[in-house]
């Protein structure tokens, strides 16, 4: 390592911001998203000069809140760390909402954050606060870094501070993937100019860490009625547990796992059916379940057995604290295997399958009528020319979603709708469901799409659309701010308009609160002109405010960032 940077003698800041680059790269570190800073710029300059090389795809951001959920959003594509490299002050603090999503989600993320040297500190000096720490318990590691003064051997200590970030973030050890912080303090000179640029640098093939080490694979024996919930980020796992066991598969929208014969679409209506859900005696839980609030209430029954399956993490589903098993690897024993092809295991899964089919085909001919000679009726006519609502705008973006393409939701009501009604498909659904804020959904699905539309090897050759509401969209607006240079990935950004915090009609206090304090403290209404908004940031703009429009809309795939704006019926 040292040899490679002799010819850059000159400010200890620049040598060890370059040591500390290279081994990220070389460890397979491939994004680094950058806001700019006086501290921090020896780590900025370099990353400048390794982007110059082709070494990593640098991203840069003017707001650290909005840099920090783009990391996230490459992360929850490559499932590698992004690093983020912000000055100090309340740059550092900018940080928090999405190192607090990375950390409950177990989304790997490494933070370097610039600071002063300990001379410095605690002297009221500008832009100086406590930085080492301040993310609490939500970080696997943070160590606070004295300023390098040039010594031989700082190139090595930057290696080592590499590999223990990368291990730490990426759950080497301890199966819980998550944020790490590197507080690096810098003294002046902040930097000095790279002479003739840095070589490539040629990443080393880095095996995955184990995700379930601690503990055997549990195997369920038949006999009690089971049912699979796959909860955000499960993944497939729990789709192939529930056809092993023939067990019914209660899949939330965003959990990997909403494909499969054993789906369960209406799972919510069947679950508070007295010959259905009330005969569940086992529960099997993939991943974060947040969309409904029957799940707690099946796990919270009194005689329900629950077990929580989750490979990594710190902490357990648990609702009610009233599971009782928890296991990092689960399967079907032999005997259950057999016991789905029974009579009585065929009984228990057919009558949920038939059961929410039935509904599914309600849902679906919901506002249709019969075809006449020429192939459409007026009644059909009218329903294409008819106000877009909640439901249909859900139908027609999973309707137009594929496997090639990437489908971020909001944490809008808009998800919580998708999830009620839209069949089964493979395909690849993400939201931020770890705290599930509104926090940076654009950003997110910027890196989403950042992420699976790069060269050379692009992971995804079709388009990412994000669903949200107004609110949420308006809560990231910072987030459409691309500087010239900046890549401008296939992104459409359809929101749904319908006057804000819809989501707030599902309290029981909406029925029985003043209409005028709902407006003023929940649903808080903005009127914003969003096609003047694309304007100023520059972004494509349309509007659909028919069935027949929104078809439209979604059908040609966006070439740059794009805004489509759908009112909806309240």
């Amino acid at each position: 390592m040292s040899e490679r940077i002799t010819s850059h003698r000159g400010s200890p800041a620049t040598e060890f911001s370059v040591a500390i680059l290279h081994e990220f790269i070389r460890l397979g570190v491939g994004d680094l998203v950058l806001c700019p800073g006086a501290r921090s710029q020896a780590l900025a300059l370099a990353a400048a000069e390794l982007e110059r090389a082709g070494s990593i795809r640098l991203h840069v951001r003017t707001d650290e809140r909005s840099a920090s959920f783009l990391a996230l959003g490459l992360a929850l594509e490559t499932g590698l760390p992004a690093l983020v490299v912000v000055t100090s002050g309340t740059a550092v603090a900018n940080l928090h909402p999405a190192v607090l999503e990375a950390h409950h989600a177990g989304v790997p993320m490494i933070l370097l954050t610039a600071d002063r040297p300990a001379e410095l500190r605690g002297i009221r000096s500008n832009q100086t606060t406590v930085q080492a720490g301040i993310f609490g318990g939500a970080t696997r590691l943070c160590l606070d870094v004295p300023a390098p003064v040039g010594e031989p051997d700082e190139a090595g200590i930057a290696v080592v501070l590499a590999r223990q970030a990368m291990d730490a973030a990426t759950g080497v050890g301890t199966a819980a993937p998550g944020p790490a912080q590197l507080n690096l303090s810098f003294r002046e000179p902040l930097s000095t100019a790279l002479a003739a640029g840095l070589p490539a640098v040629t990443p080393v093939t880095r095996v995955a860490p184990a995700t379930s080490a601690d503990g055997p694979t549990m195997l369920l024996t038949p006999g009690p009625r089971t049912v699979v919930v796959a909860g955000d980020g499960a993944g497939p796992a729990a789709e192939e547990l529930a056809n092993a066991g023939g067990w019914p598969l209660l899949a939330e929208v965003s959990s990997g796992a909403r494909f499969g014969p054993n789906l369960i679409v209406h799972y919510r209506e069947l679950l508070g059916a007295v010959d259905l859900g009330g005969e569940v005696e086992r529960v099997i839980v993939f991943g974060h379940p947040t969309l409904s609030r029957e799940i707690p209430a099946l796990i919270a029954r009194a005689g329900v057995e629950t077990i929580v399956v989750a490979p990594s993490g710190l902490e357990w589903y648990n609702p009610g604290r009233a599971a009782r098993g928890f296991t990092r690897s689960i399967g079907a024993d032999a005997a259950s295997v057999l016991a789905a092809r029974s009579p009585a295991g065929r009984e228990w899964l057919g009558r949920w399958v038939m059961t929410s089919r039935a509904l599914v085909e309600a849902t679906a001919n919901e506002g249709r009528a019969p075809m006449d000679k020429r192939g459409i009726t007026r009644a059909e006519l009218a329903v294409l020319r008819a106000p877009l609502t909640r439901e249909l705008l859900v139908d027609a973006v999973w309707r137009a979603s594929w496997p090639h393409d990437r489908l971020v939701f909001g944490a809008s009501r808009l998800i919580r709708e998708a999830d009620k009604r839209v069949p089964g498909k493979k395909i690849t659904v993400l939201a931020n469901r770890g705290l599930a804020g509104i926090d940076g959904t654009i950003a997110t699905a910027l890196g989403v799409a950042l992420a699976s539309q790069a060269e050379p090897e692009p992971r995804s050759v079709g388009v990412t659309r994000v669903l949200l509401g107004d609110l949420t969209l308006l809560h990231d607006v910072g987030s459409l701010l691309l500087a010239p240079g900046e890549p401008r990935p296939r992104l459409q950004v359809i929101v749904g308009v319908d006057g804000g915090g819809g989501i707030f009609d599902g309290l029981e206090v909406a029925q029985t609160a003043p209409a005028e304090a709902m407006d003023r403290v929940l649903y808080t209404p903005r009127h914003v002109d969003l096609k003047a908004l694309a304007a100023a940031y520059g972004w494509e703009y349309s509007v659909a405010a028919t069935r027949s429009d929104l078809e439209r809309a979604l059908t040609g795939a966006p070439t740059s960032p794009t805004i489509l704006e759908v009112p909806l019926v309240r």
